[in-house]
């Protein structure tokens, strides 16, 4: 007879590395970026912040500074990540980074979602009615197939 080992139960080795988050200032993607929070804590990861800064063509050749306006995005939204991890400081700590891509949301998320090596990506679901008919976001992702795709209404 063999003698058999009793399984052990291994603490902290399982779980997603890096999860990835969009956003962009909407209330689904602020309430994404919550629960990826959550989800990072929880299990010891990296939650990368991703914001896609959109290419508009046709503003640029009308004159519009879309560059200008979605820097400032940028900066605003990464006020208000430092803003409320200041608040939650010490309570809940939470390793974060935050990224900008210039692009698509889709192809934006799946670059950001390859390059940091995501093991899990999260977004908020679409606010627009569109999207019912040409499909979002999160549906594109889920359909890519690449990653565990959770999406936060």
């Amino acid at each position: 007879m063999t003698e058999q080992r009793a399984q052990r139960f291994e603490r902290g080795t399982d779980g997603p590395k890096v999860i990835v988050v969009g956003v962009d200032g909407s209330d689904s993607s602020l309430r994404a970026a919550a629960y990826a929070g959550g989800l990072a804590r929880r299990q010891g990861a990296l939650l990368a912040m991703v914001y896609v800064q959109p290419v508009l063509a046709g503003g640029a050749a009308l004159g519009a500074p879309v560059a200008d306006t979605t820097d400032e995005i940028a900066e605003d939204l990464v006020a208000q990540i430092r803003e409320a991890t200041e608040r939650v400081k010490g309570i809940f700590d939470v390793r974060w980074e935050f990224h900008t891509f210039r692009g698509d949301p889709y192809n934006g998320l799946v670059k950001a979602a390859d390059d940091l090596k995501a093991d899990a990506v999260v977004v908020g679901a679409s606010e627009q009615a569109g999207h019912r008919i040409v499909g979002s976001v999160a549906i594109r992702l889920v359909k890519a197939g690449r990653w565990p795709v959770t999406v936060v209404p």
